[in-house]
């Protein structure tokens, strides 16, 4: 179903019906990331959104994260969301972190999965920027499939080349499907260079939170493990052998992470 606001039309599908969990895609996915994780809600209704840039969200707006926040909070207020859990992986953890900073009273609970808050450092966030430009103007020049090749071949998706063929082929066509103009816009707008960081926020985000790292992703564990020692109410989850797409690689422990992180925090 598609949601309009302004320039943007935000594709979002919903599954299941129960306590309700909205889930963010990370850089190059969409709400096809989500397929094993939506086949069984098991009591709670499952809300997946495409982010700008990607999938079948579509707009002539600038993507920034800002205007990202403020068009899923009219999004979620159309959906008469009151309270829901937030889950984001990825990018889609830095978007829904930012979220629950700025609108602290929506969210009944907190899932990050191989997420952060963001560079600390202003010169850092300068030099990622850099990059991130680099990466949109390649991308652009380039096309599409050069991109997907660079981009399923970082360090970061190693883990994934072990699985089966079936779902590295539907991984690939996900990331196929995307347009070069998109996710180029999705870099510069909503990049980890461009974001402002929220690490000095965390000490202020009083809602449960539930950290998911994979074990293999050693960068993405020490993030967590430091955000973990920092948020008041946060609990950190470890996939032994896992990688940085903890749903796609272990779906059902994801799911039933998921799961029991909803029962324990539904009032």
């Amino acid at each position: 179903m598609y949601f309009s606001v302004e320039n943007m039309n935000y594709w979002y599908e919903i599954h299941g019906e129960g306590v309700p969990v909205v889930l963010l895609h990370g850089f190059t996915g969409s709400t096809l990331t989500w397929d094993k994780i939506v086949t069984h809600p098991d009591g709670m209704q499952l809300i997946t959104v495409d982010l700008p840039g990607h999938g079948w969200t579509k707009g002539t707006s600038r993507i920034t994260m800002e205007s990202c926040i403020d068009d899923l909070h009219k999004l979620f207020q159309h959906l008469e969301l009151e309270k829901f859990f937030l889950v984001g992986y990825s990018m889609g953890g830095r978007t829904a972190l930012t979220y629950t900073v700025r609108y602290p009273q929506s969210i009944q609970g907190l899932v990050l999965e191989s997420a952060s808050p963001g560079l600390r450092d202003i010169t850092n966030r300068k030099k990622r920027a850099v990059g991130d430009e680099e990466l949109a103007e390649r991308l652009e020049e380039e096309g599409i499939e050069p991109f997907v090749d660079y981009w399923e071949n970082m360090p970061l998706f190693s883990t994934q080349k072990q699985l089966p063929e079936e779902t590295q082929a539907a991984i690939r066509a996900e990331r196929m499907s995307q347009s070069e103009k998109g996710l180029a816009d999705s870099l510069r707008g909503m990049g980890i260079g461009s974001q402002p960081s929220n690490w000095g926020a965390l000490e202020n985000v009083t809602v449960p939170v539930k950290l998911l790292a994979g074990e293999v992703d050693e960068k993405f564990v020490k993030i967590n493990q430091e955000m973990a020692g920092i948020l008041p109410y946060a609990d950190l989850e470890i996939f032994q052998g896992c990688g940085h797409a903890l749903h796609i690689e272990q779906p059902e422990h994801f799911r039933q992470a998921l799961l029991e992180f909803a029962k324990l925090h539904t009032s």
